[in-house]
């Protein structure tokens, strides 16, 4: 079984458009969305959920105010400024937990001379198994101010292979997330391929840099399109060297085309509607498959 990670080393490259046009023309494959802090890959394909499941990791601080004595130990000691008194001042006698705020060092829980702070495991998103029209989709959703969200990345990754492996699938296709962090390094370790896509700016530049030493340090082979190429011609050969030189492959380039926000208001990917860039992308998949 192959896994391809469709990375990139910034926001709007364009990576969730191209991961949608090549689940349709991988034709059977398990589906990931690991970019689970803003998820959208579901814009475009659709999913229906057939299951859910609750995400819990980490843990919060709970005062028992029935135990609470107002001492103000907790308040002291919280370095996150999550300690609130229940009337909202911080002067008062009975204290409760921003749930927002704590970051669930624990410190207010090992300092409390009453014992009155519990900590619980908390609930930190969902994921969800999916039916869509390319196949099975696994994906989820990180809650408001939550952590660990390479945890919840790995989480989906396995569910995605335990499906492939079920339905005798041969590929999972991920959509990574931006940036070089934890989720990222937690969606491409271990996967067949990196596909990274690009575009020819100065940061775009920088960003691929940066995604091929991921990609170099966790020793996973990489291929490189540059999407929206035609903007800057100089800027595309410039990316398409440094990736040469850094033992990457060069798959193609797809053109600037305003057809993938058409595709996007009809839930569609670009290979699904008629597209001037549509060939480009079949070719840049073509590549990256052999």
């Amino acid at each position: 079984m192959k896994e391809i990670v469709v990375l990139s080393g910034k926001g709007g490259t364009g990576k969730t458009s191209l991961t949608a046009a090549f689940a349709v023309l991988a034709v059977r494959s398990a589906i990931i969305d690991c970019d689970v802090d803003a998820a959208d890959l579901h814009l475009v394909l659709a999913p229906r959920i057939i299951e859910r499941r609750t995400f819990w990791s980490g843990r919060a601080a709970v005062v028992r105010t029935e135990k609470c004595r107002g001492c103000g130990t907790c308040l002291d000691r919280c370095r996150f400024d999550a300690v609130r008194t229940n009337d909202g001042r911080q002067d008062g006698k009975l204290f409760r937990i921003d749930p927002i705020f704590c970051e669930g060092c624990g410190v207010c829980v090992r300092f409390c001379p009453e014992e009155a702070i519990d900590f619980p495991e908390r609930v930190s998103g969902e994921w969800m198994i999916s039916e869509t029209r390319c196949g099975p989709m696994v994906h989820a959703r990180l809650a408001a101010a939550a952590e660990n969200s390479g945890k919840l990345v790995s989480t989906v990754r396995r569910e995605a292979r335990r499906i492939a492996e079920e339905r005798n699938l041969p590929l999972v296709l991920a959509d990574g997330p931006p940036g070089i962090g934890c989720p990222v390094i937690a969606s491409l370790t271990g996967a067949s391929l990196v596909m990274i896509v690009a575009e020819p700016t100065v940061s775009g530049v920088h960003d691929l840099k940066r995604i091929l030493a991921l990609a170099r340090h966790f020793e996973v082979p990489a291929a490189v399109c540059v999407n929206k190429w035609d903007l800057n011609p100089e800027k595309t050969r410039q990316i398409e060297r440094e990736a040469e030189q850094e033992g990457a492959r060069s798959i193609g380039r797809i053109r600037y085309d305003s057809s993938f926000t058409r595709a996007q208001l009809a839930e569609r990917s670009v290979v699904e509607i008629d597209a001037p860039c549509a060939a480009e992308v079949r070719r840049v998949w073509e590549r990256a498959c052999s």
